[in-house]
């Protein structure tokens, strides 16, 4: 039987020659201190419920005189800050400039299977891709990315993610803070590999395959070792990870308390302290932190837990030094602002369902399993650069090493694996091997029974045990399925993925 350690025991070479002799550069030594970037903010009604996103390719400098190559929205890396209205229609107009495929998800928004962005609707080269997007849930912090065929994982590290603000009154009616980029933080979390003269570069091979890329600088809004200038009072922060495969696990370096008010879906009930987070793959936060002492704070991040062994010396090879905690943003707070604004008690009333709404119950396995490529086969790999061919299912024909999949059967676009009633309420049971697996269900929010403290509505959850979730199906999906996977994205291009319609 594989295990994760067996795995690695027999891939312990080769993580130094996917890298192809490059010198990466290590966590602690990746820059100087920089000011924190914050996306250009596209509200839809200043747009006249139009926007406009062009995919496109560029070259951005995340270390001063070192530009590298990228991809984004309306920009070199990453993409804007969109914000829609609960009850609005918004269409999006998308152009793809890349010379391959590509398609928008939009992470959390419950819409139509045919306007998700899945691999369903994939945007040609020097096509425009127009969807109509219906507003009707409540605000919330969601993203969107790359989602296409084979490919989500090198488009998403190159750059094609981005945040996706809902608004609604019932949010504005709390007082929170709320002006964008100065008491309102976005904050995309992610983790890139560089080579000491700038490059991006894509790690994979054997344990990109099996852990996800991972890399060893840590960036905010693209921008490596950020210093977030805030005022001395209470800020909002809305957390995003946007990694391929790290977990977060984010406190502060004096210990200090915060308030977690949002979750995937939306507002909480009330705010809940906190001294720590763990946000995985396609998981987001909303925190206050209170900066009214004006001292200096770093954000940090423990070691991810679900990555290479550290003992084996993994994740030095991919430029992380695999040492303590890591900062993730430090915070110089200055002045108090205009308005002081205090943690409110209550938030919002959530509509909670019951599980004896549940009129069917599903099994789900995230699997992992080893093939039969032999160590020749293996080592016949290569790094990818950004812009150049990588490893995931070509250069190594890794699918004949690990076997991915979801109940032993890895992905397949023209099979549908689940029929879903549309209004129904089911319980799907959810369980992964060998490791921990962050779980996403398209079109679809859900509860996690059993889970102890309120976490709030959701749409994707680590799986570290076996878990129920109690899911609404309210969206249609008759022909244009949704995807429901594994959000360490290496893992979802590789087969671990299923789809079903909802009818």
């Amino acid at each position: 039987m594989l295990t994760r350690r067996t795995f690695i025991a027999a891939t312990a070479g080769l993580g130094a020659a996917a890298l192809g002799g490059r010198a990466l550069l290590r966590a602690a030594k990746a820059a100087e201190p920089q000011p924190l970037r914050i996306p250009e903010l596209i509200d839809a009604r200043s747009q006249g419920q139009s926007i406009a996103l062009r995919v496109q390719r560029g070259r951005t400098a995340f270390f001063p005189d070192r530009p590298t190559p990228t991809l984004g929205y309306n920009g070199s890396y990453l993409g804007p800050t969109l914000r829609l209205h609960r009850g609005d229609e918004v269409e999006v107009a998308v152009t793809n400039a890349l010379a391959e495929d590509t398609t928008v998800h939009w992470h959390g928004l419950l819409i139509p299977g045919h306007l998700d962005g899945g691999p369903h609707q994939p945007i040609r080269p020097g096509a425009t891709w127009r969807p109509v997007l219906p507003v009707r849930q409540p605000a919330a912090t969601l993203l969107y990315h790359s989602h296409v065929h084979g490919r989500t994982a090198e488009q998403v590290y190159s750059g094609l993610a981005g945040l996706l603000l809902i608004a609604d009154d019932e949010e504005r009616a709390l007082g929170l803070p709320s002006e964008y980029g100065v008491d309102d933080l976005p904050l995309v979390l992610q983790d890139r590999a560089f080579t000491t003269e700038g490059e991006l570069v894509y790690p994979g091979g054997p344990m990109a395959m099996m852990h996800g890329a991972r890399g060893g600088a840590i960036l905010v809004n693209g921008t490596p070792n950020p210093v977030a200038r805030v005022p001395a009072r209470l800020v909002r922060l809305r957390l995003a990870n946007a990694a391929n495969a790290r977990i977060f696990e984010l406190s502060f370096d004096d210990s200090r308390v915060f308030h977690r008010v949002a979750s995937d879906a939306g507002l909480l009930e009330g705010p809940v302290a906190q001294r720590a987070l763990l946000l995985a793959p396609g998981e987001r936060a909303e925190i206050l932190v209170d900066f009214s002492d004006g001292r200096p704070v770093a954000m940090l991040t423990r070691p991810d837990r679900n990555g290479p062994m550290m003992g084996m010396g993994m994740m030095a090879r991919f430029g992380d030094d695999g040492g303590g905690a890591a900062p993730v943003l430090r915070f110089a707070p200055a002045g108090r602002g205009a308005v002081a604004v205090t943690v409110p008690e209550r938030l919002v009333a959530r509509e909670r369902l019951d599980p004896a709404q549940a009129v069917r119950r599903r099994r789900l396995v995230l699997t992992m399993g080893m093939g039969g490529m032999g160590m020749g086969e293996m080592m016949g790999g290569r790094m990818g650069t950004m812009m150049g061919p990588g490893m995931m299912g070509r250069g190594m024909g890794m699918s004949g090493m690990m076997r991915l999949g979801i109940d032993g059967r890895p992905f397949a676009m023209e099979r549908i694996d689940q029929r879903v009633r549309l209004g129904d309420v089911e319980i799907w049971e959810v369980a992964g091997e060998m490791m921990a697996h962050p779980f996403h269900i398209h079109g679809v929010h859900f509860e996690v029974l059993g889970g102890g403290a309120d976490q709030g509505a959701k749409d994707t959850l680590l799986v570290r045990e076996p878990v129920e979730l109690l899911v609404r199906f309210t969206q249609p999906a008759p022909e244009a399925p949704f995807m429901y996977h594994c959000h360490i994205l290496e893992h979802e291009d590789n087969g671990m993925m299923g789809q079903f319609v909802v009818v």
